[in-house]
């Protein structure tokens, strides 16, 4: 049950982190790493909400669960913006395309992390 609340928070975030990131590259015309970027400040906010309050709802909480959650969420974008970076440059996928596939590569790994470390301890209390 939890892996499908995390994977429909993640779908949510990602919607939300690809639909800005276009929006500023087609509105604002920004390059699509910028709008990478923006999408994905964006898109954090929308997974805290949905990771901490749904699906991890009863793990325990301390001071350090934010701090472990961001610095897996920066990580997970430090590899989804190398990974975006090396297919803009190195094939001819539409920017678009190449945003998708990236999102979903990383999905996984961020799971993992939260489930083990981020917000550890919630298997044992959570409903």
């Amino acid at each position: 049950m939890r892996l499908v609340a995390f994977a429909l928070v993640g779908v949510f975030a990602a919607a939300v982190h690809f639909t800005v990131a276009v929006a500023v590259v087609t509105l604002a015309g920004w390059p699509p790493m910028a709008g990478n970027i923006v999408g994905y400040g964006v898109a954090l906010m929308t997974s805290w909400l949905g990771q901490s309050r749904l699906t991890f709802r009863g793990a325990p909480r301390t001071a350090w669960t934010p701090v472990r959650f961001m610095l897996t969420s920066l990580s997970g974008f430090a590899l989804n913006a190398m990974a975006y970076a090396a297919l803009l440059h190195w094939t001819t996928l539409d920017y678009r395309l190449s945003l998708a596939i990236v999102l979903m590569s990383v999905a996984l790994l961020t799971w993992v992390l939260c489930d083990l470390w981020v917000f550890a301890g919630s298997r044992v209390r959570s409903t």
